[in-house]
């Protein structure tokens, strides 16, 4: 060891250096974070107190806060947000669902694979968007268009990662599975599913943060009721203010979605620190 540490020196080599990942605490992680945030309402209180933003251009945050409270005092906030988040949860519900089962179908067996793969991703290449005018003339000015639209665009990220995720299950241990006897539901059941677990949980994401995306797209058809059709009328009477607090909201939709798929992946996979990448800690 001695010679070989001789010779590397006399080399020009340097011993490596192990590295160390600092560790954060969890408080101060939490404050960088909320940095952001609320330097961008900051500068937007500042733009707004100075006249850079105008109410016509848009309302100051004291402006938006007083929006939030007329509008949670007469209700409306409310019901929006009840038939926005029915609208939302079914259609995710439905796209999730048949993404997640037609995944499993191409991923798992060859000959759901071969039958129906390739029209699928035929289908994927379809701009959801484009199937509005479609939606209305099957189902008119209906929930049911608004419904089935969220769960067109949600369904094809969760069958692209669990079609993967299936794919990528290890087939030895299947074909084990097999040779004790398992069915193959219980083969799905017990080692596919678990296996591609990760790739479920990240197309959940996809499928979520989409549902935002398209429950606006869906509220723009002529809703009377929901947060789009608390926008359309705050279009309407030109209430920026009132514009804001739905715009907020819809962001607010999304990151309590993100939230709740990192909540599932604490729960359902416990061996895998959340947010962990390589170079964490920096």
């Amino acid at each position: 060891m001695t010679v070989t540490t001789e010779a590397a020196r006399a080399a020009g080599l340097v011993a490596p250096r192990a590295r160390t990942t600092a560790t954060r605490p969890r408080g101060v992680s939490l404050a960088l974070r909320t940095l952001g945030p609320i330097a961008l309402i900051a500068a937007w209180q500042i733009s707004s107190a100075t006249g850079v933003l105008t109410p016509d251009v848009l309302a100051s945050p004291g402006q938006v806060l007083q929006a939030v409270r007329e509008l949670w005092g007469n209700g409306q906030l409310t019901d929006a947000l009840s038939t926005s988040l029915t609208r939302a949860a079914l259609g995710l519900l439905f796209g999730a669902g048949t993404g997640l089962v037609l995944g499993v179908v191409t991923g798992f067996f060859r000959l759901g694979d071969e039958l129906l793969d390739s029209a699928i991703q035929v289908l994927r290449t379809v701009p959801f968007l484009a199937l509005v005018p479609l939606f209305m003339v099957w189902f008119g000015i209906t929930e049911t268009a608004k419904v089935a639209l969220i769960g067109v665009a949600t369904s094809f990220p969760m069958y692209v990662s669990a079609s993967g995720g299936v794919r990528n299950t290890d087939r030895k241990l299947v074909e084990a599975m097999r040779s004790f006897g398992l069915s193959r539901w219980a083969v799905v059941r017990e080692v596919v599913l678990p296996g591609a677990l990760p790739a479920l949980l990240s197309g959940l994401r996809l499928s979520m943060t989409l549902s935002v995306i398209a429950l606006i797209a869906a509220e723009e058809i002529n809703s009377t009721e929901g947060i789009g059709y608390l926008m359309a009328q705050a279009q309407n009477f030109s209430r920026t203010d009132v514009l804001a607090v739905c715009i907020l909201i819809y962001g607010l939709l999304g990151l309590a979605a993100d939230g709740a798929v990192r909540v599932l992946e604490r729960v359902l996979m416990p061996w895998r620190p959340v947010g962990a990448r390589p170079g964490a800690g920096r």
